[in-house]
């Protein structure tokens, strides 16, 4: 019944229950509920913190827009117990009652939060991508190693049983031997110009905007469409790319590519989102698969194979014996055996996690790493941003993936994206 629906192979759902009765049971007491804060208090927080929730208790929260923080406040109201409401996050980092941040900033935010987390000893649910830039990736992970918190990169799909198990086939296999992994992601917004408005009440747009460049405030660079500015993001590439480049990533098990090279469909607007809509993306691995992605607003550009699976948004691996479609809504092979015949004992088996938060709030428990740690999170999110550099260069790179910069024709232009200057007084002296 429980393989029938999730869609899930019957031998996959045994050996993932037999996995879950082998595990020592975990006894569950009030000194088990570390206090929780939430910083950034907009929708995906508000998700985030409720799945926290389950595990501890949020004791504050902390947004530079005041309605929202309110909001948040309000939600996590429990027995007449309110949050505490903040606009620093910095003054709830002081807390000795906070054991647990849960970052769900906008992009440019992520890293000083997450710097300023691990030098208060306080272990993360720092939502994806990890950074800005590939430069703040390497500065957290020292900074995460040094202090010896626990951080979980919020690329939940990597606790989906049904994106497991698309990689292990692959890993092992079962489709011979990978050539390409294809990635199908949402294209972006394309709009603009746009114009300049007073700033809302209870919003501190100084703070908001922090280490990124001043500018007036425009309604569409602020709370949801901020993903579609470089200051503040990446676009769809560095947003839905975080979850299915990291699916890539995972399967493929090599540690970047080799180059990356990018056609762009549609230009920005001037004066509008600067981020790129619908695009091309191609990277290749040395002696390795090739990683494609592709954007799915345009049927007609991608109409083949978007309708070859009837989705428009998912991975689909192929190999020199078959291929393996996966996304959120199901999995499926080109030959249905592969997914019915159990793997062997001795098959190369990754990292299980049923649950994304529980699997953090464990590991917070065990201090072993979780499923995306530091450094899983901060290469997943380099393959994105190596993408995002290509388009905004329009060149073909080479990445050397030991150094972590670029090397070869045009790297002195692409190394000038894998850093970015912080806007004093929100540098890194800001969380030190």
């Amino acid at each position: 019944m429980v393989a029938a629906m999730s869609g899930l192979p019957v031998w996959f759902v045994q050996r993932q229950l037999a996995a879950a009765e082998a595990a020592t049971p975990k006894a569950v007491s009030p000194n088990d509920r570390p206090g929780v804060a939430l910083i950034g208090c907009g929708g995906q927080g508000k998700g985030d913190a409720t799945n926290a929730a389950n595990h501890g208790e949020i004791v504050a929260v902390c947004d530079v827009d005041e309605s929202h923080a309110a909001a948040a406040a309000a939600k996590f109201t429990v027995d007449g117990k309110v949050p505490k409401i903040y606009g620093d996050f910095r003054k709830v980092l002081e807390r000795d009652d906070v054991h647990v941040i849960v970052n769900a900033t906008p992009d440019h935010w992520h890293t000083l939060v997450n710097l300023g987390a691990a030098r208060a000893k306080k272990d993360v649910y720092a939502e994806k991508p990890l950074t800005l830039t590939i430069d703040e990736g390497r500065r957290l992970v020292g900074a995460v190693r040094q202090s010896g918190i626990v951080l979980q990169t919020g690329t939940q799909q990597r606790s989906s049983s049904r994106f497991r198990l698309a990689c292990e086939l692959v890993r092992n296999g079962l489709i011979g031997k990978l050539a390409e992994a294809k990635v199908w992601l949402p294209a972006g917004l394309c709009a603009g110009p746009f114009a300049a408005a007073p700033v809302p009440a209870g919003l501190n747009w100084d703070f908001w905007l922090g280490p990124a460049p001043q500018t007036a405030y425009v309604k569409e660079r602020c709370h949801r469409t901020f993903r579609f500015w470089y200051e503040y993001s990446g676009g769809t590439m560095t947003d839905w790319g975080a979850h299915h480049n990291d699916i890539a990533y995972w399967a493929i098990g090599l540690l970047a590519p080799r180059d990356v090279e990018s056609t762009v469909l549609v230009p920005p607007v001037a004066g509008g989102y600067t981020t790129f809509s619908d695009y091309e993306v191609r990277y290749t691995y040395a002696n390795g698969p090739k990683l494609s992605i592709f954007t799915t607003k345009d049927d007609s550009i991608y109409g083949a194979k978007v309708k070859l699976d009837g989705q428009r948004n998912g991975i689909r691996f192929e190999g020199t014996d078959g291929w393996i479609w996966v996304n959120r809504d199901g999995i499926k092979a080109s030959d249905p055996e592969l997914l019915k015949t159990p793997l062997p004992d001795d098959a190369v088996q990754l990292y299980r996690s049923a649950n994304h938060m529980e699997n953090f709030f464990d590991c917070v428990k065990s201090r072993q790493a979780p499923i995306c740690d530091v450094e899983t999170g901060h290469r997943s999110a380099t393959m994105c941003h190596l993408g995002a550099i290509s388009m905004r260069t329009g060149k073909k790179l080479t990445w050397d993936a030991a150094a972590e910069k670029f090397t070869g024709e045009h790297a002195a232009e692409a190394n000038g994206y894998v850093r970015r200057d912080l806007r004093a007084p929100y540098d890194y002296s800001f969380v030190s």
